[in-house]
């Protein structure tokens, strides 16, 4: 038996121009210049508080706390239309049904999402019974605290031993790590291949394909 937790953005979905746009909006309302794509993307996993405060290299403070407010509002605004798109990777829906048909195979979401975000996420492709264990920056520390990784184990009733944690940043396999969980990066997400490994990731795939015979599956 194994359990398999997945990083959401820039692992399963590809949702960087959503919060580049919600980034460059909250930003604007603050009267600060925003940031670039590339910064966006290096700060993506972390909590907003946390990813934030270093994008404008500043603790976190009461201005911070409003710029998450100010996120979080043209987030839901923008993942409300109905034009909104956060396509899932080429190869990321064929993963997850061929995994969640197993009975040795237990699936869940480890993510750097609000609540809401996830569960609507979930929901809206018919996720939500698949992964039965779930955690989000609501709920858990930062990445790369393993808090994440840990709560879902107990949910799940699975050893960190047994659990692969599968992501596209180094938080995530710092976070692995820290869990005694083994560590997958991928290289179809935000962060630079070499930097996953310097990170800590025991493999680096380039195809969601790639997994599974990682996660044990022929």
């Amino acid at each position: 038996m194994k359990l398999v937790l997945f990083d959401c953005d820039g692992t399963l979905i590809d949702s960087a121009a959503i919060i580049q746009a919600s980034m460059e909006r909250a930003f604007a309302d603050e009267g600060h210049p925003a940031p670039e794509l590339s910064q966006t993307k290096s700060i993506i996993g972390l909590t907003l508080d946390v990813a934030i405060s270093r994008l404008l290299e500043r603790e976190i403070d009461a201005v911070v706390h409003r710029l998450v407010r100010s996120y979080k509002h043209h987030s839901l605004r923008m993942r409300d239309a109905e034009d909104c798109e956060e396509p899932f990777y080429e190869g990321i829906w064929e993963l997850l049904q061929a995994l969640s048909v197993r009975d040795d195979i237990l699936l869940g979401v480890v993510t750097g999402k609000s609540r809401r975000g996830l569960d609507n996420l979930l929901q809206k492709h018919g996720l939500a019974r698949t992964m039965i264990a779930t955690r989000t920056a609501d709920e858990c520390p930062s990445k790369p605290h393993p808090a994440m990784v840990l709560e879902c184990c107990s949910d799940a009733g699975m050893d960190p031993a047994q659990t692969i944690v599968i992501g596209d940043a180094i938080y995530d396999m710092e976070m692995a790590r820290n869990a005694g969980a083994s560590a997958i990066g991928v290289s179809w997400g935000y962060a630079d291949t070499q930097l996953l490994r310097e990170a800590g990731a025991h493999r680096v795939v380039d195809a969601p394909a790639e997994l599974l015979p990682i996660i044990g599956v022929q």
